[in-house]
Formats: structure tokens, C-alpha cells, sequence
């Protein structure tokens, strides 16, 4: 299967980027003579490779390649964002018209701003940053990795099936042209594989996962080891039990943790603080973790998983301590929630082609501890090892958290047999608080965290 847009056209602007970048300037210039007081412009253009093989056959192939511009206008305190996937000059003409004219009945936000002169970056490259990585792999090198993975999967003792293993590849380019002076492009690529297994005992069956993602494919896991490690996961869950309610000390396994950093980008950012729909919302400058946390927050990271060199508004960016040695020192703020909050925006915008900014973490990561899990887990009498978490279950406004999940005991300091049909739950503020973060942070994607212990969280079983 493929879904081609106008490849010549995307292949020959992804090697023409200045020219890509006069026709951005040239169209917001146009905004401004058609009627609007500024404007900002993207384009966003992609391709990307992807493979996916069950039981040693490959099942699929799909290449995609697009490219969409988005416009958004502002007249006075009002602003309209638009966008399209032809860049040809009529259509962008009538855009620019339809956007002046959208803009001119929207209702007047005094928030909604274009950054000035002095704030923007000037839209260089740092050094080192290293986000593309060399050529792009064939369908047949994508193939082997789903491949190697799912044949060491089914080669573990135990698995009897496979959901499947699946690779891909791909890169988008972006450019942004201001009419406040700013010009910047960048482009960045990801690679991964996954695979999943299947293994079965006296008739029931469990599956579990492994998987690897990088900006370079050189930063990949083995493919053999990602697949082996997919296919034990699933058999050490055969055989699980249930166990009663009681609150326990809860261990989020290292893979799962970065979800409770997700949890409190969403309670910090900026938008929900201006509109009071955070429980952290008046918690700036309090102590929220134990002393000692600390969690940044990266977009210039070497080959990071969402780095780039400046935001969506064109702002400088930076590495910035979120918390700081437990405690609550920003929100995460663009131009418009940090107008409405009185404060100044930290360089964190992001943005879709057809909508407006909004704030957006990069690189998010808790810095790890001292102590490793194995010595974690073996102060705990009585407890739970998460190793699969089951829906969303935070409720942003409240801090309440429940979900389902399903991992393994742990009595007397040793992790036993596994467990299913939980339900864990809490409270983020507390959970925040009770929160001990171990030595073995690994980055797999763009949030990280090594595992945590979080006591006396609600285990609800039979």
C-alpha cells in the first residue's frame, strides 16, 4: 500500500530549503498586502517507510510521502489559521484571502500574539545536534529487522504465536517563515521496530512486547535482542493470580514511569493553567516531589527524540529544570498562555499545520537516583511490580489516577509470581510526593524515567 502526494514536488523542496524558505517570507508578505497586520507560515514535509511481518511472512509495506503549509493571520486582536496540501501559487492565493477574511470575524483575543523582533531566535542549527541521520534504509533492510526480531521471539521456549513484528523509517522537514524577521528550517529522522508474542500454558495465553526507536537507525537495539526480550516478557506472565485489596507500595517499571511525567506536563502546561482546569494550578514554587527530583526538559538534546532548534513561534529554545530539586519552578508556556498567565513564554510552543500554537514539552526526563531497582524492591515486604498499565485513568483537573494494570508480586523483597485484573489507584499529588526514583533511567523516546517507587498507592483485586 502507498500514498504518494506530489513526490517530485516534496523530493525537490527537500533539497531546495531557501528556496522553500523565500516562498514561506514571500507568502506572509502576501498575508500582510491582502489585509492582515502579521502572519506566520509552515510547511511540513515527510516520507516514510514502513514494514510489518507475522509468522516469518511480511503482511504489509507502506511508503507515504506529503506536504502541508499551514498560514495563520492576525488582524488587530484576532487570528485565523488555515491549511492546505497544494502549494501551487492560486490555491495559496485564495488561502491567504480566506485567512485575512476568517481572521476579520473571529472574536478578538488580546492573548494571541507573534513574537516581536527581539525575542526570536535566529533560526541557526546548534552545533552537535545531529537530528537527521545518514540516507534512508530499503524496504528489504527494514524487512530483515522485523524479521530477526520476530524468529528470535518464536525461538523463546513458551511462545506459541505472534501479533507480529513490524520496522519503519521516516523524515520530516520544516520550515518557518514570520513576518516579525524569522526564517528557520530543520528536519529530523526516526527509526524503530517492535515485535510481539504470544506464549500459552494449560490452555490460557498472554502477550507482552518489546520495541527500540531512535532519531538514527545505528541507535537501534539488535533486533534479536528486542525480539527475545518480547517473547520472555510473555511467558513470565503465564500463570497469573489474583490478589486481595490492600494498599502496598507500587513499582512502575521503567518503561512505564515516563507516563507519570506525561501526567504532569498536562498538569503544568501553561494553556490549562490560564483556563484553572489543573490541580497544580496553584502549586508554583511549592515542593511537589521529594527533594532531590529533578526533571528537565530538553529540546537541544543530540539526536533526541522531539529536539529541534527553536519553537513553533520562532523562540530560542533551552534545557530547562521543570522541577528542581522537588520543587515546581515553571509552567510550560507559549506566547499566548504565558500573555494570558502575565509571564513570558519559556520557548515551548508546538504546533499542527492547521492550528494555532499551543505549549508542548520536548525531552522530558526525571533525572535518575541513587539506588537501583533490585534494592529498591527489596525493601518492600508486601507490593506490586507494574508492568503493563490499561487506559488513561488521570483526571488532570482533579489528580485522581486510576487505572488497570497487571505485573508481579513482590513479598519479602523478591519479585514471585505475576498478577492480572488490578486496578491501582490514587492521587498525582500524593503519588507525586511519595515518589522515589531509581539509578536506571534509559531513554526509549521523547518522556523518560527510570523506575519509581510510590508507596501506599490502592490496590483494588478480588
Amino acid at each position: 500500500m502507498s500514498r504518494v502526494h506530489d513526490f517530485e514536488k516534496v523530493q525537490t523542496l527537500m533539497t531546495q530549503t531557501p528556496d522553500l524558505l523565500d516562498r514561506l517570507a514571500s507568502l506572509v508578505d502576501q498575508a500582510t498586502r491582502a489585509g492582515a497586520d502579521a502572519a506566520d507560515a509552515v510547511v511540513a514535509q515527510s516520507r516514510g517507510l514502513e514494514v510489518a511481518y507475522r509468522m516469518g511472512e511480511r503482511e504489509s509495506l507502506e511508503r507515504a510521502e506529503s506536504m502541508d503549509l499551514g498560514l495563520r493571520v492576525f488582524v488587530g486582536d484576532r487570528t485565523a489559521s488555515v491549511a492546505s496540501g497544494d502549494l501551487s501559487e492560486k490555491t495559496l492565493a485564495a488561502l491567504v484571502e480566506r485567512a485575512v477574511a476568517m481572521a476579520k470575524a473571529a472574536p478578538p483575543d488580546p492573548s494571541v500574539l507573534l513574537a516581536t523582533a527581539d525575542q526570536i531566535s535566529d533560526g541557526s542549527m546548534p552545533p552537535g545536534l545531529d537530528l537527521v541521520g545518514p540516507g534512508e534504509p530499503s524496504p528489504e533492510e527494514l524487512s530483515e529487522m522485523a524479521k530477526a526480531a520476530e524468529a528470535a521471539m518464536l525461538e523463546v521456549s513458551g511462545v506459541t504465536n505472534s501479533e507480529g513484528a513490524g520496522a519503519s523509517w521516516g523524515r520530516t522537514d520544516i520550515a518557518l517563515a514570520t513576518t516579525n524577521g524569522f526564517t528557520g528550517a530543520y528536519g529530523r529522522t526516526s527509526a524503530g521496530f517492535s515485535s510481539t508474542a504470544i506464549a500459552e500454558r494449560d490452555g490460557l495465553m498472554e502477550r507482552d512486547y518489546d520495541y527500540s526507536s531512535a532519531t538514527h537507525m545505528s541507535d537501534l537495539a539488535a533486533a534479536e535482542l528486542v525480539g527475545r526480550t518480547a517473547g520472555q516478557r510473555a511467558v513470565r506472565r503465564l500463570g497469573a493470580k489474583r490478589v486481595k485489596s490492600q494498599a502496598v507500595p507500587v513499582v512502575f517499571e521503567q518503561r512505564l514511569a515516563g507516563g507519570l511525567l506525561r501526567s504532569l506536563s498536562s498538569a503544568i502546561n501553561g494553556a490549562a493553567i490560564a483556563r484553572g482546569v489543573s490541580f497544580l494550578k496553584d502549586k508554583m514554587g511549592e515542593q511537589l516531589f521529594q527533594p532531590g527530583v529533578t526533571i528537565i526538559d530538553d529540546p537541544l538534546r543530540p539526536r533526541g527524540m522531539a529536539s529541534r532548534p527553536f519553537d513553533a513561534e520562532g523562540l530560542p529554545v533551552s534545557a530547562f529544570e521543570f522541577i528542581q530539586d522537588g520543587v515546581l519552578q515553571a509552567w510550560v508556556m507559549d506566547l499566548r498562555s504565558a500573555g494570558k498567565l502575565g509571564l513570558e513564554s519559556n520557548g515551548r510552543a508546538s504546533r499542527g499545520i492547521g492550528s494555532p500554537p499551543s505549549p508542548a514539552v520536548s525531552n522530558l526526563d526525571m533525572q535518575p537516583g541513587t539506588v537501583a531497582p533490585k534494592a529498591m524492591i527489596a525493601e518492600i515486604e508486601d507490593g506490586f511490580y507494574v508492568t503493563e498499565l490499561i487506559g488513561h485513568g488521570a483526571d488532570i483537573a482533579t489528580g485522581d489516577y486510576s487505572r488497570g494494570a497487571s505485573g508481579f508480586w513482590i513479598e519479602n523483597g523478591e519479585i514471585t509470581h505475576p498478577v492480572n485484573e488490578l486496578t491501582i489507584a490514587s492521587n498525582l499529588k500524593g503519588m507525586f510526593l511519595a515518589l522515589t526514583p531509581a539509578n536506571d533511567l534509559v531513554r526509549r523516546g521523547s518522556v523518560n524515567a527510570p523506575t519509581v517507587r510510590i508507596d501506599g498507592m490502592t490496590i483494588a483485586g478480588q
